[in-house]
């Protein structure tokens, strides 16, 4: 069963929902059997990186209210985050643009290592305070995941993966998805928001349920049968 996730690096609801939809597969004894693909998406495609430019500022212009209410705001989230485990560090948080490190999750996809860059990302932005739209950042990334620092070097330098962030972002347009992180599950339900884990849990089994029931196929040993037209051989 597959399960697939929009999200953006620089969501805070992401992360957490991403650890609390990770708490709710340790409790499954299928969940060797669903597949997790992490897809992009952009809260703000416009941003650009501004040197010295605080979170709680951005988020005070973007919203339109003081330094203050965004200081509020992100300290009720830390402590959200705090709860399932997780350090946010706003004041390390660096302004930058996403959209190149949803082409290097794109690439660490392609090699197998598409989670392992999504919980990278994250601990990078919102823990360590490093610029996600650093070249040098993102390649330092991949190293510690073990993708080779060249390639993902060429990737960057290009306009590879591009294409794929772009298709990402078209299909949650096509799907309504207007806020993340957004969990689609056997392209039949749908979670959003960083739900409970109970709440994951609940959709994950009944979701599992009826997939299981849908792709449950019989080994047939065939033997002397009598069919409904009468005949028996």
């Amino acid at each position: 069963m597959k399960v697939e996730i929009w999200s953006d690096v620089m969501c805070p609801f992401c992360y957490i929902g991403k650890r609390r939809f990770e708490n709710a597969l340790n409790q499954l004894p299928f969940s060797n059997e669903i597949e997790v693909e992490w897809k992009a998406f952009q809260l703000d495609p416009s941003i650009k990186k501004e040197p010295g430019k605080k979170i709680h500022e951005y988020l005070a212009e973007r919203k339109g209210f003081s330094v203050e209410k965004a200081k509020e705001l992100n300290g009720q989230v830390t402590g959200m985050a705090a709860a399932e485990g997780l350090q946010y560090n706003f004041d390390k948080a660096v302004v930058a643009n996403s959209f190149d490190a949803h082409r290097f999750a794109n690439l660490a996809k392609k090699n197998g290592k598409g989670l392992e860059a999504e919980e990278s990302l994250f601990k990078a932005y919102f823990t360590e305070g490093k610029d996600i739209s650093d070249h040098d950042t993102l390649i330092q990334l991949g190293i510690d995941i073990g993708l080779d620092a060249a390639a993902v070097k060429q990737a960057l330098e290009s306009d590879a993966y591009t294409k794929d962030v772009q298709k990402d972002i078209a299909e949650a347009e096509e799907l309504a998805i207007r806020g993340v992180p957004f969990f689609v599950i056997d392209r039949k339900y749908a979670v959003s928001g960083a739900q409970a884990t109970e709440t994951f849990v609940q959709a994950l089994n009944q979701s599992y349920t009826e997939w299981k029931k849908e792709n449950t196929q019989f080994t047939t040993i065939q033997g002397e049968v009598c069919s409904t037209d009468g005949d028996c051989k």
